[in-house]
């Protein structure tokens, strides 16, 4: 008979796994919190009498003042300042940036003739910096004040799968409001309308994956250098803030001297001021009616671009379009005057089978 010499003996114990963390997962909750203390700080200072909730709820409240807005529509846009972060983390110049969002929506929405009521931010990291989402969003704080809107609420993610070390993503998203009777369409567009434009403070949000490429690789530049072709330090040259144009519009729009405007962004003149445009009418643009900043220059040297697609790919100085009937032009300029904002004639509409500019 067959002894067993296990009987008796205890079964062998499983080894024990160690337990899982967030943490470990490479997601700091801790850390996240600090981040968004300091953003529940921050962002009260851009708080108005319509904000109805703090920071850190479910969702943003704030009240609608219907009574200063008779039949209102709510304008929305939500946008990123794409690769100009990288620049902005190799400067660490993070607060102009949340400065630039802002301002790329708040004119997004005040084209339309809103006004901005609230802003939402989405700000996602491989490693949350506290010092660094401060920084952002003091920026995104100082813009919407400047902007009389709020920073509302918004979102920060810690994601070291999809990004590396401290990069960061930035977006954000805005809501305006204006009466149905003053919405800015473009409908009124009429053949002989003046295009008045005004100038951008340089690359603003756009273009920036070619002009990196093209400074720093092609040319060989450093951030810090100074390159007299720029007239400044290369760095300095494409931090440039976008510009916020709510004032100058609200003016021309109380003046009542503009069928509509075109906030020129991503695709310059030859995309935006399509989109403005009624069926039948083209935008003709004379390219010797105003002289492009030296960056833009520059930039269409070393890359030996074509000029078509320059205007594509920058606004080539023109950050603003307002589309003015001719017999109001002096009327528009002299309102802008008034407040030291410069403008420069560039073309008018003209009669044309495809929505399109034509430049001459």
């Amino acid at each position: 008979m067959a002894v067993d010499e296990t009987a008796g003996t205890p079964p062998a114990k499983k080894p024990t796994r160690p337990r899982a963390t967030y943490a470990e997962a490479g997601v700091d909750r801790d850390r996240a919190a600090m981040a968004n203390e300091r953003i529940k700080l921050t962002a009260r200072r851009s708080f108005n009498k319509n904000v109805l909730s703090e920071i850190g709820g479910f969702a943003g409240l704030f009240a609608l003042e219907t009574e200063k807005y008779p039949d209102p529509v709510l304008v929305a846009s939500t946008d990123g300042v794409g690769s100009k972060l990288q620049l902005a983390a190799q400067l660490g110049l993070h607060g102009s940036i949340g400065s630039d969002l802002v301002n790329h929506c708040v004119n997004d929405v005040a084209v339309q003739g809103a006004t901005p009521l609230f802003f939402l931010d989405y700000f996602a990291a491989g490693e949350l910096d506290a010092d660094v989402v401060q920084q952002v969003i003091s920026g995104i704080v100082e813009a919407c004040k400047a902007n009389g809107c709020a920073l509302l609420g918004g979102e920060t993610a810690e994601m070291p799968t999809l990004y590396r070390g401290k990069e960061y993503d930035l977006a954000g998203f805005m809501v305006g409001v204006v009466s149905r009777s003053r919405l800015v369409s473009g409908d009124t567009i009429a053949e002989g309308d003046v295009l008045l434009a005004l100038p951008s403070n340089g690359l603003h949000t756009n273009g920036y994956t070619l002009a990196r490429k093209l400074l720093f690789d092609t040319a060989g530049y450093r951030p810090e250098q100074y390159v007299n072709e720029l007239g400044d330090k290369v760095g300095a040259a494409l931090m440039r803030s976008h510009r916020s144009y709510l004032s100058p519009i609200r003016k021309l729009l109380q003046a009542e001297v503009v069928s509509a405007f075109a906030h020129i962004t991503g695709g310059g003149l030859t995309e935006n001021l399509p989109r403005i445009l009624p069926k039948g009418l083209a935008a003709q643009v004379e390219l010797t009616s105003w002289e492009p900043p030296p960056l833009f220059a520059h930039l269409k040297a070393l890359g030996s671009i074509e000029t078509e697609e320059m205007l594509r790919a920058f606004n080539m100085g023109v950050g603003l379009v307002a589309v003015v009937p001719a017999p109001l032009l002096k009327k528009a300029r002299l309102t802008l005057s008034r407040m030291n904002e410069r403008s420069m004639v560039i073309g008018r509409i003209i009669r044309g089978p495809q929505r399109k500019v034509i430049y001459c």
